[in-house]
């Protein structure tokens, strides 16, 4: 999976987090982490299902997320942490109902906050101490299918920004990325009807792919992005330009 865009073990000794790591964008990106050289924790659910190669060092972690008890005392656990990916989210039907709305936001933006300040003391004794967050492109410009969804990626957005500035101090740099569609399971349940016109608005004609997140994520935990912080880079082939 990996490609010579990246020096072989370039994460050799560093140890990542991802959450959402058991499936669709963060399960890519725990592997390409995994990959080149980093021990990674990949917490979500099912992580039973997780299919890792044996020479990858991967820990699958059974972990919700929204359980707060639950994840300090994971990150209690922790000794050290270099890279955290806040991989996970959701994005439910009848976001107008309340409890609903508040689900979305507990998972995609809370859940975002919480380990990113659990991971900062961690963080601030890496050499390259990174958390890479997911926004989108509906943060930008909305859906009237996804009130809750736009909202939660809004925020990430501003907590990137916001921790970005924060964290300088300690030499923690904050980024994100804003996927587009990206052919996880979840795009894969949808009718064609729906993608097609999509597919048909991108200007590669195509879906992108999770390891194309994956690949910019590891970019932006690397020492080639030492200056790069703040950012929310699209990765959406111009769907959301054109």
């Amino acid at each position: 999976m990996t490609t010579q865009t990246f020096a072989e073990n370039l994460f050799k000794g560093r140890t990542a987090l991802v959450t959402g790591g058991t499936s669709g964008i963060g399960e890519a990106t725990a592997l390409y982490l995994a990959e080149l050289g980093a021990k990674v924790y990949a917490a979500g659910l099912k992580s039973e299902a997780l299919n890792i190669p044996n020479e990858l060092d991967i820990i699958p972690v059974e972990l919700d997320v929204t359980d707060e008890p639950a994840v300090e005392k994971f990150m209690a656990s922790l000794e050290s942490l270099d890279i955290l990916f806040n991989g996970a989210g959701v994005n439910l039907p009848d976001q107008y109902n309340q409890q609903t709305f508040k689900k979305v936001i507990d998972i995609n933006m809370n859940a975002v906050f919480h380990f990113s300040t659990l991971a900062h003391p961690l963080l601030a004794k890496s050499e390259i101490g990174s958390i890479i967050n997911v926004s989108s492109m509906l943060a930008i410009f909305g859906a009237d299918y996804g009130p809750a969804y736009s909202a939660s990626k809004g925020g990430v957005d501003q907590i990137t920004k916001s921790l970005a500035i924060g964290y300088a101090k300690d030499g923690i740099r904050v980024n994100a990325v804003a996927p587009g569609w990206i052919n996880t399971p979840l795009v894969a349940t949808l009718e064609d009807d729906f993608v097609q016109p999509i597919i048909d608005r991108t200007p590669f004609k195509r879906l992108g792919e999770p390891v194309e997140v994956a690949q910019t994520v590891a970019f932006l935990a690397s020492p080639a992005a030492s200056f790069i912080t703040g950012a929310i880079l699209p990765i959406d082939g111009a769907y959301s330009v054109q």
